[in-house]
């Protein structure tokens, strides 16, 4: 091979490198601003966290023990609604755990929801079962479990912890941690407070839970 014959390779061989170089900054300038103009208008939207609404409570089985160590035991059916306010972004729902808690101490088992997308303006019912059995109260909320036994009343909080996912377009964002908590005071020492089902009282509460993201 000559000398010329080589120089002729060595241009061409330049010449695939530059084209190379060329396609590679051609493809992350598109990259770019494809996700320059998917912040600019995730930016511009703004998702608004879902609104979460406790519709009501239906207890099957409440029972307190007061002898040490106290202890819950109960059997309930939740109703919530979930309104995704956007008009231009969707939400995923993932791995969504609901439980019920007294005096911020959790007593039942945590419920996984089924994993849910929720459209534009969509509202969506979730009817988890909660179960706790003979789960032990703290030493000190035992006399404040005996006093609102004897009352009648109990404040329980329904709590939900999981993870969201926007939707804008196709493009999908990261998880983000939902936690919310909707009061529930359930009056079960007078009927008339609930609607009787058989051995079981429904009480309704229509009544919004804190949500943060």
């Amino acid at each position: 091979m000559t000398v010329k014959d080589c120089d002729h390779h060595h241009h061409h061989h330049c010449e695939r490198r530059r084209l190379y170089r060329r396609i590679a900054c051609a493809i992350f300038t598109v990259i770019l601003l494809i996700s320059l103009v998917i912040f600019l208008i995730w930016a511009i939207l703004r998702p608004s966290k879902p609104r979460l609404i406790l519709q009501d409570v239906t207890v099957f089985g409440l029972n307190v023990s007061s002898v040490p160590p106290a202890a819950i035991s109960t059997t309930m059916q939740v109703t919530i609604s979930s309104h995704n306010p956007n008009s231009r972004i969707g939400v995923y729902y993932q791995i969504m755990d609901v439980y019920a808690a007294y005096r911020g101490q959790q007593v039942t088992l945590p419920t996984l929801l089924p994993p849910t997308y929720q459209g534009h303006n969509d509202v969506t019912i979730w009817s988890p079962f909660l179960y706790g059995e003979a789960v032990p109260v703290a030493p000190e909320f035992a006399e404040a479990l005996n006093e609102d036994n004897n009352v009648g009343a109990m404040l329980f909080n329904i709590k939900i912890n999981g993870q969201v996912r926007w939707k804008v377009g196709s493009w999908i964002s990261g998880r983000y941690r939902l936690n919310a908590n909707c009061p529930a005071y359930i009056k079960f020492g007078d009927p008339k407070n609930g609607i009787a089902f058989g051995p079981a009282m429904k009480f309704r509460f229509v009544q919004g839970c804190y949500v943060d993201i």
